[in-house]
């Protein structure tokens, strides 16, 4: 018996896998390093597990600042050439790192996160403005759920089988994932281009010059300055526990192996693309809009809870690691993408999301850096379980101000966006009697 899928159905799936695949393989040029450990070295007063990760995520930062420019004026003939050259130039960042000996491979790191940071404003470039960008979108986000914890155990293998060192190992995992880059890029590219249904839908998707972005942050200034730093306090939290996982898991002296890495974020991932994916089946872009928010409060309220129930001995090292990274993630994955482009569509708003998602996500390292330094001199005889644990709890308490100041203001703003629409149909009709 055969299976029909239609063209639309099967270009979302070609999409899913292929802008999948890509964040997938990217994530083996950029975390693969957390997962070794560097010890007994220091410099300058910081562990130099530190400094390399304060060094990547710096670069990271950067880029998103030049990504607000460079994604949202990116054409999109152009968009192939930068993906493969931004990877070339991460791969050789790490080889760069292997051969310079420590502390002067810092700066390698630097160099592997500038181009890195540009890669997820490409590949969401891709699939924004479609009727099903939200299920697309759900698959490319959950891919950096699973691929960190996978690159990490993979990098933890090659150096537990093959006796790799903790400096060639990121090297060498970098070469493992290129091809397969390669092979989900090129097919990415061939995808068919957003149609008339998904125009009407969605709304095009434009470049944004200096004045439009202007004029976008003015329209939603207040918002937006709380969705920023919702953003920085999920960031924190999200890159503290993916940098430091195994700094975690081995305060909880557990006998484990690479795989718990892949393990606990395999259930994170499923959950929270079954919870997200019903967001696909509602077609009102300002009630979607909405019910992201209510998912927001629930997830974060998750983690808060968990955290408690964790400290109380109710559950598990391994359940609260499930529960805590779901209900982050639940909050942060929308923020990739996902949450601005029902946000476009639902305020019919010019643009597209990657000048939203760079705006966003250029404080949202700022913040990791600033959590790492303050980790080393403001609470260095902390253990990092304890850090963690105050951690959940501190950015629970900021999320809901945050989220919760953030819908009202959108909720104002939808308001008298509805009462200008009368205000001009009232206005036209008194013309027309005059």
């Amino acid at each position: 018996m055969s299976i029909k899928i239609n063209h639309k159905t099967g270009v979302t799936l070609k999409a899913a896998f292929f802008a999948f695949g890509i964040y997938f393989c990217m994530y083996g040029f950029r975390k693969p390093f957390t997962v070794a450990s560097f010890e007994g070295l220091s410099y300058f007063g910081i562990e130099y597990k530190l400094l390399i990760i304060i060094a990547q995520v710096i670069g990271y930062f950067i880029a998103k600042f030049i990504g607000i420019k460079f994604i949202s004026e990116l054409k999109p003939e152009k968009r192939i050439f930068f993906l493969f050259v931004f990877i070339a130039i991460a791969e050789l960042a790490l080889l760069g790192f292997a051969v310079v000996p420590a502390p002067y491979n810092i700066g390698f790191m630097f160099i592997n996160g500038l181009p890195l940071g540009m890669i997820w404003g490409i590949v969401f470039s891709y699939i924004e403005g479609r009727k099903t960008t939200e299920i697309i979108g759900l698959f490319l986000c959950s891919s950096f759920v699973v691929s960190s914890g996978f690159t990490k155990s993979v990098g933890k293998f090659l150096m537990d089988n093959f006796n790799i060192t903790e400096f060639w190992m990121p090297f060498a995992t970098g070469l493992i994932f290129f091809v397969p880059l390669l092979f989900f890029g090129w097919f990415l590219e061939k995808l068919p281009k957003p149609d008339a249904e998904d125009i009407a839908l969605k709304k095009k998707r434009e470049p944004l010059d200096k004045t439009e972005r202007r004029k976008l942050l003015k329209q939603f200034l207040i918002p937006l300055i709380c969705i920023t730093f919702l953003y920085v306090s999920l960031t924190i939290l999200r890159d503290f526990r993916d940098n430091f996982n195994r700094e975690i898991w081995d305060s909880f002296n557990l006998k484990t192996d690479s795989s718990v890495f892949t393990l606990t974020e395999i259930p994170i991932a499923i959950m929270v693309l079954v919870i997200l994916g019903f967001m696909v089946k509602v077609k009102n872009n300002k009630k979607a809009f909405d019910y992201y928010h209510y998912i927001l409060f629930f997830g974060i309220c998750t983690v808060g809870l968990s955290t408690y129930l964790f400290q109380g001995s109710a559950i598990s090292p391994f359940i609260w690691m499930v529960l805590s990274g779901f209900g982050m993630y639940l909050c942060y994955i929308p923020f990739n993408g996902i949450y601005f482009d029902r946000m476009i569509a639902a305020f019919e708003i010019k643009g597209n999301v990657g000048f939203l998602i760079y705006l966003v996500d250029s404080f949202g390292y700022l913040g990791s850096v600033l959590i790492v330094l303050y980790k080393n001199f403001g609470s260095a005889e902390m253990s990092w379980l304890d850090f963690y644990i105050n951690l959940n709890y501190g950015i629970t308490i900021l999320v809901l101000i945050f989220s919760t100041t953030a819908f009202l203001a959108f909720k104002k703003k939808s308001k008298t966006n509805k009462n200008n629409q009368y205000l001009n149909v009232d206005s036209s009709a008194l013309d027309l009697k005059i």
